[in-house]
């Protein structure tokens, strides 16, 4: 007798426990479909359009329960037969979890079908058994083996359920990371993203905006992530974000400001999907000036600031530009410069308003007299025109430059 081997009696009984209980594999089919038909009519459709095929499965199953209830779990020196782990039906099981997945359907109601098919299985190899009069050990291994077989294709058919589930999850992250990509590139085909967008199911806005945060920003990243499903999460070169549909829809604005809040984030403009790697560009610039404190609102709403993008989109333009418009400046020491700096920004935002000068800036009314008294001293007529103010009012608007 081979180690892990069961006596030839009780090897007898089951082969003969194999033989009746194919005899009933029909009547067990039939006993299933009923059972099945009312909360899961497919399956029970299944068997009865694919009742060979079915056949030659359940007599498969017969087989391998009577490989189990041989074997002997405490012995596994010397034993012939594989453990049932490594047998082959888990595959097959394994891929029948897919494709569960793959149709949409729900892995609990395939699993609770794996559990009535046992209860049926169990029911009439119990039955038979009896009749045969196997020994009550190799009964009590049959039922212990009923269950096993089944939880061990339970979890085959529940890994590959999950694996496919996890796959196409990430297919579907792939795909919408290059219709996020094609979007803000210059050189996307439009019937590409629309074509890309439909492979996602994504339905093209009539607008669109971009969000930015820093990447080591942990709580921006996280914030981020929590955007809704509507999102594209796209990564620049050092910036992660969101392409954001409809941003100026109905609360959708306001939704976001929470959402975002305390993140460090920066909401491009909402334009046209063509329009959209232009507005990312813009959306950088507001990441830079963010950065050096230019702008600090949170979130910053980049149609908000577009007078600031502007003038600092080109840092050196800026300096140059402030340096021709306050040279007047030049000759004076550097805490007179800052005082007249501050009241001439004052004066010019209060339209030659002294009083209301001097009530923002917490001086006397003579002090600000006698600060104007120099500005003309050294300006002259030209901080009468218009049009030098206007120049003097955008040198000044952002705070006072340092001097080069």
């Amino acid at each position: 007798m081979e180690v892990g081997r069961r006596a030839d009696p009780a090897d007898a009984k089951l082969e003969e426990l194999a033989a009746a209980t194919a005899e009933r594999l029909p009547r067990m089919l039939d006993d299933v479909t009923r059972l099945l038909s009312h909360d899961w009519p497919d399956y029970a459709d299944f068997i009865v359009t694919e009742r060979d095929e079915v056949l030659v499965s359940a007599n498969m199953f017969l087989h391998r329960l009577m490989k189990m209830a041989k074997w002997d779990i405490t012995e596994l020196p010397g034993v012939s037969d594989p453990p049932p782990e490594q047998l082959s039906e888990q595959p097959l099981f394994e891929e029948i979890g897919r494709a569960q997945w793959q149709q949409g359907r729900d892995l609990t109601s395939l699993l609770s079908a794996y559990q009535i098919g046992a209860r049926v299985a169990w029911h009439h190899v119990a039955e038979v058994a009896l009749e045969v009069g196997v020994p009550s050990d190799v009964f009590a291994s049959l039922a212990e083996a009923v269950f096993i077989f089944i939880d061990q294709l339970s979890s085959a058919s529940a890994r590959g359920y999950v694996l496919e589930q996890s796959e196409a999850a990430a297919a579907r992250e792939r795909l919408r990371d290059e219709l996020g990509n094609m979007l803000l590139s210059d050189r996307s085909d439009s019937n590409a993203v629309r074509a890309a967008a439909a492979r996602v199911d994504w339905p093209l806005p009539r607008e669109a905006a971009v969000v930015l945060v820093e990447p080591d920003n942990p709580v921006g990243v996280a914030l981020l992530a929590r955007l809704d499903q509507s999102c594209l999460h796209v990564r620049r070169q050092r910036l992660v974000g969101a392409i954001v549909p409809d941003p100026d829809g109905p609360q959708r604005r306001e939704r976001l400001a929470s959402a975002l809040r305390g993140a460090g984030a920066v909401v491009g403009h909402a334009v046209a999907l063509e329009h959209l790697p232009a507005s990312m560009r813009v959306a950088e610039v507001a990441v830079q000036l963010r950065r050096t404190h230019v702008l600090e609102d949170d979130p910053v709403f980049v149609d908000e600031h577009l007078d600031s993008i502007i003038v600092h989109r080109d840092a050196r333009l800026l300096d140059a530009f402030r340096t021709q418009c306050l040279a007047p400046l030049d000759e004076l020491g550097p805490v007179t410069r800052q005082r007249l700096c501050e009241t001439l920004a004052s004066w010019l935002r209060h339209l030659g308003d002294r009083r209301a000068v001097a009530e923002e800036l917490h001086i006397h009314p003579q002090t600000v007299r006698y600060r104007l008294t120099q500005l003309r001293e050294l300006f002259g007529e030209s901080l009468d025109e218009p049009d030098n103010r206007r120049r003097l009012t955008l040198a000044l608007a952002w705070g006072i430059p340092e001097r080069n």
